[in-house]
């Protein structure tokens, strides 16, 4: 597993606004705190979400889009990036590959942050078909695509883009972690970032008090004890 120290750069992949928040801001806030580079690339625009929409889908993408600038700020991202596919019809395809292969190259992250690609059985939310879809998509443009220089000739050719390998990839939304950062330190950042996404959670009664129970319960699975808050990912080494 990759130290501390060398981790420079970071690229969190989700399919929708509000996924890097619940899934890893508070880890993202302290990589952030540590002068890491954090990239935020979100596969849809979350167009086919929202509570009592008054708003058509492009006012929602619209509307989400700025509510995650304004969650990304909140931990200290300020790269952010949409690929624009829609909300709710995600497939790991060719396409998705190849896009999220060029941003991998772009970046060139050690660390590359995405969903789990398989269905949780003990919590369902987290296996929305798109966060499946993005997380297989992700691991797949980790490896092989990105590193291979054969794979998406085109990102070579036409835009200068050379291979990269990623070091490490970690998984959020599985059944079975086996890493626990501790972010007892960075969880009202956490929080300030989720309530940004005023569309999603504002209609939650006791909204931050569940998103406070959720992660201390993860916090004492990992052993740290109670008063604290932790978030859960399986490691994938790349290597």
């Amino acid at each position: 597993m990759l130290s501390e120290n060398e981790i420079n750069r970071v690229l969190v992949v989700t399919a929708h606004p509000d996924d890097a928040d619940f899934g890893c801001a508070g880890t993202v806030a302290l990589f952030a705190d540590k002068g890491v580079e954090v990239t935020y690339l979100l596969v849809t625009d979350g167009d086919a979400g929202g509570n009592e929409r008054t708003l058509d889908n492009t006012g929602m993408a619209e509307l989400r889009r700025a509510e995650q600038l304004a969650a990304a700020k909140a931990v200290g991202v300020t790269d952010v990036r949409f690929l624009g596919y829609s909300d709710g019809t995600v497939v790991p395809s060719l396409e998705l590959r190849r896009d999220i292969s060029r941003v991998i190259r772009q970046v060139r992250p050690d660390l590359v942050i995405t969903h789990h690609p398989d269905r949780n059985y003990q919590f369902i939310a987290p296996s929305h078909p798109d966060h499946r879809a993005v997380g297989g998509a992700a691991l797949d443009a980790v490896y092989p695509d990105a590193r291979n220089p054969y794979a998406f000739p085109e990102l070579i050719k036409e835009e200068g883009l050379e291979a990269w390998t990623v070091r490490e990839v970690w998984l959020n939304g599985g059944s079975t972690p086996n890493h626990w950062v501790d972010v007892t330190d960075s969880m009202d950042r956490k929080l300030a970032a989720l309530l940004s996404h005023v569309s999603q959670v504002s209609h939650v009664e006791g909204f931050t008090d569940f998103v406070r129970s959720r992660f201390a319960a993860w916090a004492e699975q990992a052993g740290f004890g109670e008063g604290r808050y932790a978030e859960g990912f399986q490691v994938v080494p790349t290597a």
